[in-house]
């Protein structure tokens, strides 16, 4: 029996995982975490073989903060993010904090219960989409922005100075004009705003309010 901790800040989500998880053989939803947080206590308290992990919760803990806390302690869940974004922000904040798998909410229920046998097992668990991604920046590492440019960029569009966003991530304003001018000489512009423009176009950062 795999046994499921379904953690979405919406509850009709929430309800309806379980219905699809549920008339699976060998599912069991043994908890739900409105919050980040929960999940994370949840995942120390209940016996959890595989955690499907939102991204986005509101104010409070970051989706990719709560895997991070999730998976650092020995024995623990695995990690099946589910989400509705598809940003090389989101998957390599996901992967990189230990997720095993990533999927898209609009996953057909068959290719959702897939993804948590193949996470359950120890194994990596991508959609397509995502797995293309991450194969395009495999082919083409001198393009594609690191975790730190990326982060850098995403609150470039948020609208923070450099001086702000030195604050943010602790790093020097030199470092982080370092970081914006390798971001220009990636992306080919030469302006914060053609920057902004061209990372959201490519699916590299959220579009403003997503």
């Amino acid at each position: 029996m795999i046994r499921l901790l379904l953690a979405d800040d919406h509850p009709v989500v929430r309800r309806g995982l379980r219905a699809v998880l549920e008339t699976e053989p060998g599912f069991t939803v043994v908890a739900e975490a409105a919050t980040a947080e929960q999940a994370v206590a949840l995942a120390t308290s209940e016996t959890v073989d595989v955690v499907l992990m939102d991204l986005q919760f509101g104010p409070g803990m970051h989706g990719a903060a709560a895997t991070a806390a999730i998976t650092a302690r020995p024995g623990a869940p695995r990690v099946l993010v589910l989400t509705t974004y598809d940003t090389d922000a989101d998957i390599l904040a996901a992967i990189e904090a230990g997720a095993t798998g990533y999927l898209l909410k609009d996953a057909p229920p068959d290719e959702l219960a897939a993804a948590v046998r193949t996470a359950a097992a120890g194994r990596s668990a991508l959609a397509p989409t995502v797995a293309r991604r991450l194969m395009a920046r495999m082919r083409t590492p001198a393009t594609a922005l690191s975790r730190r440019e990326t982060e850098v960029l995403e609150l470039v569009a948020d609208g923070l100075s450099n001086q702000q966003i030195s604050k943010r991530l602790h790093l020097s304003q030199a470092t982080v004009k370092s970081h914006l001018v390798h971001v220009y000489s990636k992306l080919g512009v030469d302006s914060r705003t053609a920057a902004v423009a061209a990372a959201t176009d490519r699916g590299v950062i959220r579009r403003s309010g997503a």
